[in-house]
Parts: structure tokens; sequence; C-alpha cells
């Protein structure tokens, strides 16, 4: 009842698939299997990529501002007549003394104008010492606002003792720094710091611990105020460096140098600061995208040399088809919808053994601690592009294989 509603070429189709079973089942367990691996390792890729990613910039900005670096000059005699020439030159590099980037409300304000622009944190960042007892530990001191910085690196979700508050005399420590002093919330810090040709010292109390999953950065890192940065480090009202984040991450070289020829600061994305690791991620990609090229070549390898085999297997009916009516056309299209039925069939069997192996990695792979080894990324839209690209690569492998059924004589395929 239900086919005799298909149209003809659907009917017929179904009927050669179903004449040709063993091959059917073949070519679709072939094709299914290929999805699958598809499906796998595009969403293990992405899973992967996107763990990276996190780690890398979940403590850290997208992009940075920062002064220009002090360069030396060759000493010149100061006459006109020998202005050019060389009287002495400077070989070694000049020492780099902690600078404040010009005006940096405006440029600050400038970036935030810009599109693809979410935040812009100002930080006063430097080297100093904390003393606890007999004990002293070297550390970088980052000052900042706590309302905009914690929107880049969000410290809440870090703090596993006391909180984030920061008040002129707070600061907040790392696990290990504060394994190492022996301190916890609420205990107080000497923080000494060598601020230009002064030294300048204040005693802080410790108001959270955090973990940033990275023990030299939870040895070394600490934040206090804005304010109290400025004056530990010698930078009244300044900032040693901008924290921008993008809204896309992948765009921050781009947006990186847009920043700079429009402010004339330097800027340094995360890409270029991380290009050894970026360099993983397109290797990555590019790996993924040649292991999706030569599976699907060989799905549509699989599929034209199965239909081309039916062609020849069914030539003779082809030949009756042809006398009785059938226009060549409508061959064509019968050997496409065969092609693309089983294209389809594996694609759907494919993505549901690939969930289904997703799954199983993601129960499997975990830490020491039993947390997921990294997030998977099973996206829909992966599922999606994977029915669809299996299909048209269903119908475009199919093609010759039809378009040679449909240019047989009828005579001469009758005849065999």
């Amino acid at each position: 009842m239900f086919s005799s509603r298909l149209p003809f070429e659907w009917i017929v189709a179904i009927r050669f698939l179903r004449e040709g079973r063993l091959q059917t089942v073949f070519i679709i367990a072939g094709v299914a299997i290929g999805v699958a691996v598809i499906v796998f390792m595009s969403a293990l890729m992405a899973g992967l990529q996107s763990n990276f990613i996190q780690r890398v910039l979940s403590a850290s900005a997208h992009i940075e501002l920062l002064p220009p670096k002090q360069v030396s000059r060759p000493l010149r005699n100061g006459s006109a007549a020998s202005a050019s020439e060389v009287e002495a030159a400077i070989v070694q590099a000049p020492l780099q003394r902690l600078k404040s980037i010009d005006q940096w409300q405006a440029v600050s304000a400038q970036i935030q104008a810009m599109p693809a622009v979410m935040v812009v944190a100002p930080v006063a960042a430097g080297s100093a010492l904390v003393v606890r007892g007999s004990t002293t530990r070297a550390i970088t001191l980052t000052g900042i606002e706590p309302t905009l910085y914690f929107r880049i690196v969000d410290l809440g979700d870090k703090i596993v003792r006391g909180s984030t508050r920061l008040l002129g005399t707070d600061i907040l420590i790392g696990t290990e720094l504060a394994s190492d002093l022996g301190v916890g919330v609420g205990d107080k810090l000497r923080v000494t710091t060598g601020a230009g040709y002064a030294v300048a010292s204040s005693t802080l109390t410790i108001c959270g611990v955090f973990d940033l999953g990275n023990k030299g950065a939870n040895q070394r890192s600490t934040f206090v105020a804005l304010r109290t940065a400025q004056s530990l480090l010698g930078l009244p009202g300044g900032v040693s460096s901008l924290e921008v984040t993008v809204s896309d991450v992948y765009a921050a070289e781009t947006i990186a140098q847009r920043i700079t020829a429009a402010t004339g600061v330097e800027s340094d994305s995360w890409i270029t600061t991380n290009a050894q690791f970026f360099t993983a991620v397109s290797a990555q990609t590019t790996a993924n995208t040649a292991i999706r090229f030569f599976v699907g070549l060989s799905v549509a390898f699989g599929i034209a040399s199965v239909l081309a085999v039916v062609v020849v297997q069914k030539s003779r009916e082809i030949g009756i088809l042809r006398a009785m009516g059938v226009s060549r056309a409508q061959i064509l299209r019968l050997f496409l919808l065969q092609g693309g039925m089983l294209a389809l069939s594996g694609a759907v069997l494919g993505s549901g053994i690939g969930a289904l192996g997703l799954i199983f990695w993601q129960r499997l792979a975990k830490n020491a601690n039993g947390t997921p080894l990294f997030p998977l990324v099973m996206d829909p839209k992966l599922f999606g592009a994977a029915l669809v690209l299996a299909t048209v690569t269903g119908l475009v492998a199919a093609f010759a294989p039809a378009r040679s059924a449909a240019r047989l004589d009828p005579v001469v395929a009758i005849r065999g």
C-alpha cells in the first residue's frame, strides 16, 4: 500500500537495494563507519581546542596594551658640523623601568568604543617582595579595578578561601604562596617594592586565597587594589598595561593591529604571545580537515563502485524499463536516489555510533580526581552537517554510474 503511493523512481530504487541486500548492508556499514569517525574526531578536536583555549585565556586577557620600551641611542657629537658623527655607541640595552601608558584613560575610552571590544581593564603590575616573619618570597604584584578585571579573569570561581573583596589594604594570594608562608585569610603580609630609586612598603591583609590551576602562578601571582599597586610601584595615577577582551578570540590579532593603528600604543594579542600553542591548534584543525576529506573520499568511492556494479548487474532490467517508455532522466534519478539513500542511511547510523562513542569516551577518559579529562563539544549542528555532507557525497558519487545507466541502449541492454 505504502509503496504504491511512492513515485516510480523510489519504488524501483528500493527494489534494487533490496535485491542486493548484501551489497547494501556493506556499503551502509562503510558509510556509517566513515561518518562515525568524522563525528567522533570533529567533536574530540573541538573539545580539545576549546579546553586548550580556555586554559590559556582563563587567567589572561585576549589583548594587552603596553607602554613603549626604552631603546639604546648612540651618543652623537653636539656640534652642528658633525652632528651625524657617532661619538660613542651604547651597546648594552638599557634597564627597562616600569612605565605608565601615556593618557591611558583616553586610550581606554577609545578602545572601548571600538566594535568587537567587550572589556578594557587598567592594570598596574610589577615585581615585589612579600615578607612574613623571617620568610621572604618574590611575587608579581598586580593592581586591578575588580569590577572590570573580574570580567576578564573570573577570580570568584578560583577562590578557595575568603572572598574577592579588594579594599586599599587587602591582598589576594595563591594557594602555593599561602602554603609557603604558612598564612591564611585575615593574616597580614609586608609587601616591599623598589619604586624608582626609593623603596616602598606596606602591610596588607589577606582577604582571599585563589587557585589558578598552575603551581607557578599560585606561587607568584598576587592581586591588590589599583591605587595600592600604583603607590607601591611608583606609578601615581598610571598603569603598566591595559587588558582587553574581544567577542571573537580568533580575531584578537586583527583587532590588536587595529588598536595599535588607532592609538599608537603597542598591542599584543594572545595569538602572538602564544604563537607555538596557536600553531599547534592550527595543525590540529588541518589534520582534522584532512581526515574528514579522505574519509569522505573513501565513502564516495565505495558508493560509486557499488552502484557501478549494480548498473552492470541490472543492465537487462534497465533495458526493459527503457523499452517500456521510462525516460533517461527517470533512470538517472533512479540511481541518484540509490546513492542518496545509501549515504543518508549510513550517515544516520554513523551519527548514532559517533554519539555513543563520544558518550563512552567521556565516561572513560577522566582525570585522577574523577573529573572529565576535557568537555566534549556535542553540537547538534555537527550531526546535521554530517547528514547533509554524507547525502551530498552520495549523490555526487552516484552521478557517474547513474549517467552510465541512463545512456544504456535498450536493445543492447536486453540482449545482454
